[in-house]
């Protein structure tokens, strides 16, 4: 009889996805300001969808609606809305406030990446077209499309510790690698990266040093030391870093078509 996977195969599983996702060969293709526009162009979706995710975790550990009433888990709702404040209204770097979606945007016509794809998108959200159609006729890879359309239906289906869960591990810790070796090619090529700097400043600070272990944090208290949740947070896990693996298979392809 088989025996059946323990946590430590489960926990194996992920880090070789994670691994696999370090390891990829976008990081080392973006490489200039005509490869940078077009990771810019798709992974702007990314960065929304990130605050979508996050804003379904403060609807759970928080309370958003009126009559107030008191959170269940205090502490979990510190963590939530610390990591709201920073990704939702960060200081944008002149003396104002932002978010980092807002600063990716600043950053994308700073280097002359599309932002059109991402505010037509926006702009029929604002006109409450539901979001999946919305999708559906945006001019973006499919590749990109199927990453959010798979977070829309996490957001919408998904358990708390799931959400919590695809949230930490989803992360891009290794986009700021990227970004920093661009920042010192690209003015090379007369390109102005004012705007990428502090973007890419600010990810780092509060991603690295707040956010990150604030959301670990979260997913143990969310898991309650339940085996089962345990389970389905590490599944969730290994799902978004696959989508995540599957949304930058798309860019570099298109990346490379475009050589």
């Amino acid at each position: 009889m088989q025996k059946s996977p323990d946590v430590s195969d489960h926990n194996d599983g992920l880090d070789k996805l994670r691994t696999q996702l370090l390891d990829h060969a976008l990081y080392d293709s973006v490489r200039n300001v005509d490869s940078l526009r077009v990771f810019m162009r798709e992974h702007v979706f990314a960065v929304w969808d990130f605050m979508s995710l996050l804003k379904r975790l403060q609807q759970i550990v928080t309370c958003t609606t009126v009559p107030w009433l008191p959170p269940v888990d205090a502490t979990a709702s510190r963590f939530i809305n610390e990591i709201v404040l920073g990704e939702e209204c960060d200081d944008d770097g002149h003396g104002g406030y932002a978010s980092h979606f807002e600063l990716y945007l600043q950053a994308m016509e700073e280097v002359g990446a599309d932002t059109k794809p991402i505010c037509e998108f926006v702009g029929k959200l604002r006109r409450q077209v539901p979001a999946e159609q919305a999708l559906a006729e945006a001019t973006i890879l499919p590749s990109t499309r199927g990453f959010v359309s798979a977070t829309l239906q996490l957001v919408s289906l998904g358990q708390p510790h799931e959400i919590a869960s695809a949230f930490f591990h989803g992360r891009e810790d290794v986009i700021p690698d990227m970004f920093s070796r661009l920042v010192v090619s690209l003015p090379q090529e007369g390109v102005n990266v004012e705007r990428l700097v502090h973007y890419l400043q600010r990810h780092i600070e509060l991603d690295g040093d707040e956010h990150g272990p604030l959301a670990s944090r979260l997913v143990d208290k969310l898991c309650n030391q339940q085996p089962l949740r345990r389970d389905e947070a590490i599944a969730a896990a290994s799902q978004a870093i696959s989508q995540r693996i599957a949304l930058w298979n798309g860019m570099l392809a298109e990346i490379h078509r475009l050589d």
